[in-house]
């Protein structure tokens, strides 16, 4: 279907053209034998209907672009070779307005070293014909300024093309940015509300008590403090069952490390929340010494793993200072699939 503003430029196009066709039936009497210029006419239609309903396809088919310059010298040698070149023809030279028109269409849609070719054949034509005078006569000059004004108008329209290119791909861009920036902003205020969720209490409690804790708000500091590691590391991994259950071992002694590395992040959320419920089950009974809860990779099958390691050969001094000698027994070893 073609669009309403195509279906206007493409009717007006039809009739500028049709016109050329009226001057040559207006002046039929002026050729020797009117029958080449009638070929001359349905050659001339049919090269603009094919032009003119061609895809609209940026270029023009070369055939076609071809065909218009072919177009030219026949016109040529059926209407001058009718007309006498030392005579008064008037608009019987109407072939020379039909080319170029052709010329122009043939620019506009991106062929302008044919459009050039095509002007050059039909000056060769009418010099050949009569001398250089004609070319003024029978209007060649002007046809190849309009030729030239299609070439400007094209040039600046690619430009502008162009450039709305570029000013969309910037607002993209800026769009983005705006984006991005208004995430990272709800991002840090989610996490300083969870933050303060978590330790506003304890934070008050130092206050009250002048920071003379007892041993066992000295162990929930630490506790608290691993929460908060867990906002920034652990992410997606997080839900407030997931929170309390790795507190809850936390507190029963367990050294839990969660690190979200990405895997949840293309998961569904109702999967994501199933992949979790599933993870607060495993911690709940958990019996280790350390519990890594760690995402799998983009393209893994595996959303969760979950490893519990039991301390052998120390008192889990080593493993705490990073000294880790690889003598920890696996005690557990659970992979939560992806749908």
């Amino acid at each position: 279907m073609i669009s309403s503003p195509r279906f206007l430029v493409i009717g007006l196009a039809a009739l500028f053209s049709a016109y050329h066709l009226v001057l040559a039936l207006s002046s039929i009497s002026v050729p020797r034998d009117p029958a080449p210029v009638v070929v001359a006419m349905v050659l001339y239609a049919a090269a603009t209907a094919v032009s003119l309903w061609a895809p609209t396809a940026k270029p023009m088919a070369g055939w076609n672009a071809a065909l218009n310059v072919a177009v030219g010298p026949v016109l040529s040698i059926l209407v001058l070779s009718q007309l006498d070149p030392h005579a008064a023809n008037g608009y019987a030279t109407w072939f020379v307005a039909g080319v170029f028109t052709l010329l122009v269409i043939t620019m506009v849609r991106g062929q302008p070293v044919f459009a050039w070719i095509g002007v050059g054949v039909t000056v060769v034509a009418i010099v050949v014909w009569a001398d250089p005078l004609a070319l003024i006569l029978t209007g060649v000059f002007g046809g190849a300024m309009w030729v030239a004004i299609a070439h400007a108008l094209s040039i600046a329209l690619v430009r502008a093309e162009q450039d709305a290119a570029q000013y969309a791909r910037a607002g993209i861009k800026a769009a983005e940015w705006q984006a991005n920036q208004e995430a990272l902003l709800y991002e840090r205020r989610h996490r300083l509300e969870q933050m303060d969720k978590l330790a506003a209490p304890m934070l008050r409690r130092i206050v009250a008590s002048g920071g003379d804790l007892g041993a066992d708000e000295r162990r929930e500091c630490l506790h608290l403090e691993a929460a908060i590691r867990d906002e920034i590391r652990g992410r997606l991994l997080l839900t407030d069952d997931v929170r309390a259950e790795v507190m809850a071992a936390r507190r029963r002694g367990v050294h839990v490390t969660m690190l979200d590395d990405g895997g949840l992040d293309a998961l569904p959320e109702m999967d994501r929340l199933a992949a979790l419920a599933e993870l607060v089950d495993v911690v709940g009974g958990i019996e280790a010494d350390r519990l890594i809860i760690r995402t799998g990779t983009e393209n893994s099958d595996t959303a969760v793993s979950v490893v519990g390691l039991r301390e052998t050969g120390d008192d889990g001094t080593a493993a705490a200072l990073g000294d880790d000698d690889g003598d920890d027994e696996v005690t557990l070893w659970h992979e939560i699939r992806r749908p």
